[in-house]
């Protein structure tokens, strides 16, 4: 019984003595938060395209949902005269998914389809995309960008510092024709950046680790991506990742501002001048890229540890 009347004390104690601290949290103004990635199967019939919007809100409040009046995306080759006009593509016309969802994909409801063809782009294509709010409007533009398969999986046995960590070891062949930046999708919001500098046209391997944390039971199922950018989102991916810490996904609001492709055009009636305009603190979160991916699977088994 004195034991318990110890403990109350010392309890009542550390309480009565908390100070009250004032804690100066971010806050920056609202930004547009764009989720446009579009990861492309060529085996399939039409692109998978689906834009999420949202609006970044203060500290402790989740990002809310943003009304477009409108979402289009061009498409097409660049003329190798004039690269601003773009041949032989189109337009997809795209409409939000259901009433508050902030998920944009092509519209239904025209008598043309606003799918868009596998089989009607190339590598090199550019896409871009409008969107355009009661206030403002916002551009992008992106290079369709290829990939390569991803050759093997296999479960390793080495660990790195607890020693409870599980080794997927990771086989692909680079394309010695070009230049290639990758990015690596490990599931659970994991991400990796990787270039071709120093293995050029050959075959690269390497042991990626998940943390013990993961507690990735037997038979559980990781499905790991492979999917091609190019310099600019590479290198996107790449702060996005460091700022993270690895702990959460690319398209989140981030710890600080990382600044994409997405530009505020808004009163700009000369395209020439989208990428070079001078506004450096008006710009929206997040990226838009079409590029290809492939995707492998491999089932997890405890007893190799």
């Amino acid at each position: 019984m004195k034991r318990f009347i110890l403990i109350l004390s010392t309890l009542f104690f550390t309480v009565s003595c908390e100070d009250v601290i004032d804690l100066e949290l971010p806050n920056d103004d609202s930004r547009l938060i764009v989720n446009g990635v579009i990861r492309v199967d060529e085996t399939q019939e039409h692109l998978p395209i689906e834009i999420v919007v949202s609006e970044s809100s203060s500290f402790f409040e989740s990002n809310n949902i943003v009304s477009l009046e409108s979402a289009v995306i061009y498409y097409g080759t660049p003329n190798p005269d004039a690269p601003e006009i773009l041949e032989g593509g189109g337009i997809s016309n795209l409409a939000e998914l259901e009433p508050g969802s902030g998920k944009w994909v092509p519209d239904p409801t025209f008598d043309n389809d606003q799918r868009i063809r596998v089989s009607n782009i190339n590598e090199g294509d550019v896409f871009q995309l409008l969107l355009t709010t009661s206030e403002e409007r916002y551009f992008a533009t992106t290079t369709y960008v290829k990939s390569v398969p991803i050759e093997s999986l296999e479960q390793g046995n080495q660990t790195l510092f607890s020693g409870d960590e599980t080794e997927v070891i990771v086989t692909f062949t680079d394309n010695g024709e070009r230049d290639d930046f990758y990015i690596l999708d490990f599931d659970f919001n994991e991400y990796l950046v990787t270039e071709d500098e120093f293995y050029q046209g050959q075959t690269f391997v390497f042991s990626y680790f998940y943390d013990s944390d993961l507690e990735l039971d037997t038979d559980r199922t990781i499905n790991i991506g492979l999917f091609g950018a190019d310099e600019s989102f590479y290198n996107y991916m790449n702060q996005i990742i460091v700022q993270s810490g690895g702990d959460q996904g690319p398209f989140q609001t981030p710890a600080a501002t990382v600044r994409g492709n997405i530009t505020n055009i808004t009163g700009i009636d000369n395209s020439e001048v989208i990428d070079n305009v001078s506004r450096n603190d008006n710009f929206a979160l997040g990226y838009f890229a079409i590029v290809q991916e492939y995707k492998k699977s491999i089932v997890i088994d405890n007893e190799k540890n």
